[in-house]
């Protein structure tokens, strides 16, 4: 079959991945494939503002990477130039920056404002055992289940816990599921989950590091972008047992907008958002409180009561006190703040791994991007990403809780756990600390069925794909940017009848070594 036109829904990575795939492996016309994106932005989750003429910086996330598991997205930067004027890719780029800049960190836990052991996982010997019983249950077994319905309160209590859970961002009562998941994809790192060595990261922020640069390629190919365009609805028709979109309905600058799809037309389309509905605060005031209402996720509503395989989105909506968290940017113009850090982590500043507050009533993680994190980063401005776990406590210096904050008063927060006080005002004074309500950002680890994600392909579809942290992929897990190039690949490649090109998953837990090493970790 002669492919004609695709058209792809949402411009972040699975979007701009699509793209890129139908560019370079398909007979489409680069100019007949069309991205919509609901906002005025490109990289849907992956941005990061450059506001350093306000003397600030702002990213809602920050992204660490591992050798082995994020293959598919390795393979996909292989494959995107550098630059116009070398056979270099951003793949290699990628390596010669990790070369240069190796994380390792003898400080992932701060307790009274010092560094504590964090090796010893102090896990009680039936958490152990839980964790070992827990690998051998299927998914079908453990599919709806919270991570706290499976392990003892002790177990939350864990350094293990600590550790994994703010590296990763999971709840008590996230899923069990995706739990086990994250164990099987990362178990060769257990042994390294203290020191976080096996964390590797992109030269900048991923914006500057990945969507611009892909961005660019696809304009230079002919591929279009229309902005401010929201899917709100489609309309298919049946074709031999199957479904075939013939009709999507936008909001195109708020004005309606339909675009007749044929059979020899593919369509993909990414599946809510886990940044939807944000709020930004600053220095003197708090995030608004969002309104819990989002174009990004109508059109998955609309569309999930017309057959059992497009899922079930009500689930990821349902309680955003379970899914949110407060992010923030900090942006420190002189070096006051990095030279004390640096005297509690005994490591450049930049090269420590993510740091956790343990005794923080707000559960506060950051880290400290390798600078500069910007292009053309001044060398006295200095960056710190973080976020709090604990959304509904008050905080041990501020009498409120994370979401009430101001910038200000969580940048307060911090310095008086780090026992920086007799510094207070000359950091206050060379820092701007904007924060970020996200009440999605985890909605992806909610527990679930295996029903209430659809495949990326269904099986009952035509001409059409899912993309993006909410369609299910076997073995795979979500809030990776694996996750989204390998939904892209499989959307991809699936139509185009070539499946050996979707990058096989990392499968380390077939190893006996990682097993041994897993094992070994577990028991220490």
């Amino acid at each position: 079959m002669t492919l004609n036109k695709a058209y792809i829904i949402g411009n972040g990575l699975a979007g701009l991945a699509s793209a890129f795939y139908l560019v370079t492996e398909s007979n489409i016309d680069p100019e007949k494939i069309t991205i919509y994106e609901n906002s005025a932005f490109d990289g849907g989750s992956l941005d990061a503002f450059d506001l350093s003429h306000n003397s600030y910086y702002f990213m809602r996330g920050f992204r660490m990477l591992e050798s082995n598991v994020y293959s598919a997205f390795f393979d996909f930067i292989s494959k995107v130039p550098f630059d116009d004027d070398s056979n270099k890719t951003l793949l290699d780029d990628f390596k010669e920056f990790n070369e240069e800049v190796k994380t390792f960190s003898v400080s992932r836990l701060i307790e009274k404002g010092k560094a504590i052991n964090a090796r010893q996982f102090k896990l009680k010997f039936a958490d152990r055992v839980r964790i070992l019983i827990l690998l051998a249950k299927t998914e079908k077994e453990i599919e709806n289940m919270k991570i706290s319905e499976f392990f003892s309160e002790s177990f939350f209590n864990s350094n293990f816990w600590i550790e994994f859970a703010t590296t990763f961002s999971f709840q008590p009562w996230h899923s069990l599921e995706e739990f086990k998941r994250y164990i099987l994809r990362f178990i060769q790192c257990s042994p390294v989950l203290d020191s976080q060595s096996c964390i590797r990261s992109t030269r900048y922020n991923q914006y500057h590091s990945v969507t611009k640069p892909v961005k660019d390629l696809l304009l230079k190919k002919g591929v279009k972008f229309v902005y401010n365009a929201a899917l709100i609805n489609a309309k298919f028709k049946k074709i031999d047992h199957k479904l075939a979109l013939k009709t999507l309905q936008l909001q195109i600058n708020q004005e309606p907008n339909e675009i007749d799809v044929s059979d020899n037309d593919l369509v993909f389309m990414t599946l809510g958002s886990m940044t939807s509905m944000f709020s930004v605060g600053s220095m003197k005031s708090p995030p608004t409180t969002p309104a819990l209402d989002s174009t990004d996720w109508n059109f998955w509503k609309n569309i999930a009561p017309l057959s059992p395989e497009f899922g079930n989105p009500h689930l990821f909506l349902a309680d955003c006190d379970a899914t949110k968290w407060v992010s923030f940017t900090i942006t420190f113009t002189n070096p006051v703040f990095t030279d004390l850090l640096e005297k509690i982590t005994r490591t450049k500043a930049g090269r420590e791994g993510p740091i956790t507050i343990k005794d923080s009533p707000w559960l506060i993680s950051f880290a400290l991007p390798n600078h500069p994190h910007f292009p053309g980063q001044p060398e006295n401005n200095h960056l710190v990403w973080g976020y709090g776990m604990h959304s509904n406590a008050k905080g041990s210096f501020v009498n409120k809780t994370l979401p009430e904050c101001t910038g200000e008063e969580i940048l307060y927060e911090i310095i008086r756990h780090l026992k920086f006080d007799d510094r207070l005002d000359e950091i206050m004074q060379g820092a701007t600390c904007v924060p970020c309500m996200l009440p999605l950002i985890t909605s992806q680890f909610m527990p679930r069925k295996i029903s209430d994600r659809p495949k990326v392909v269904p099986d009952c579809a035509k001409n059409f794909a899912f993309i993006g942290q909410y369609c299910e992929i076997d073995h795979d897990i979500v809030f990776t940017l694996e996750y989204s190039v390998r939904s892209a690949q499989q959307a991809v490649f699936t139509h185009l009848r070539m499946p050996e090109k979707v990058t096989p998953i990392y499968k380390g837990w077939r190893r006996l070594s990682h097993l041994f090493g897993a094992f070994r970790t577990v028991f220490r």
